[in-house]
């Protein structure tokens, strides 16, 4: 794969744009992941409250596959070896954030892939989250760029890889997850029942 020159079309850009542009992408480049985790947390809380174990078994399910998504995107990354284009790609301007050390290398992008899968993990648990989630995910990807230190083919696969893993790591588990959810629930084990919410046959 070769999008050098779109890379170069979106760096360029990127020079482009007013400083306190460049600051806001480098600021949602550097630390927009903790916003999924934010959500993470948020959707927990919400599901703790609902009757339905299955709330709850795709809350904590989402941020399990984003992390089982992140594994792998570091073993391709290892296995492939792409040299960060921020070294790599001759005329480029100078990326915006400091360009990674070699041995940090660039395929696939690993906040795309977290992006790509929390955004798909968000929206099982709950539909409302589909567009904004995806939003962010898309926002995620095309900083990495922005700033220099990914190829748009980089950030694409990321999305790809952790979007479809983290749907089939989700499809896979839920229904263990939701009967694990209901045995704790069942249990009366307060630690269980701090992370899964209280049975509502108990409460009633």
């Amino acid at each position: 794969m070769d999008s050098s020159g779109l890379y170069l079309d979106i760096t360029a850009f990127a020079r482009s744009t007013p400083g306190w542009a460049q600051s806001a992408v480098e600021a949602w480049s550097e630390y927009g992941l903790f916003v999924f985790g934010v959500l993470f947390i948020a959707v927990w809380w919400r599901s703790r409250g609902r009757q339905d174990p299955r709330a709850v078994a795709l809350a904590v399910l989402a941020p399990l596959a984003t992390a089982v998504a992140y594994v792998a995107s570091e073993l391709v990354k290892s296995s492939v070896d792409e040299e960060r284009p921020c070294r790599a790609v001759a005329g480029a301007a100078a990326s915006l954030l400091k360009c990674p050390a070699t041995g940090d290398w660039s395929f696939p992008s690993n906040h795309a892939t977290i992006a790509g899968a929390a955004a798909v993990a968000l929206a099982l648990a709950v539909r409302r989250l589909a567009l904004p989630a995806g939003a962010l995910a898309l926002l995620m990807a095309f900083s990495r760029v922005f700033v220099g230190v990914h190829y748009p083919h980089d950030v694409a696969m990321g999305l790809l890889l952790g979007a479809s893993l983290a749907a089939l790591t989700v499809l896979a588990l839920t229904g263990p997850a939701i009967r694990a959810v209901t045995a704790v629930r069942a249990s009366g084990v307060r630690a269980g029942v701090l992370i899964t919410g209280p049975d509502p046959a108990r409460q009633g």
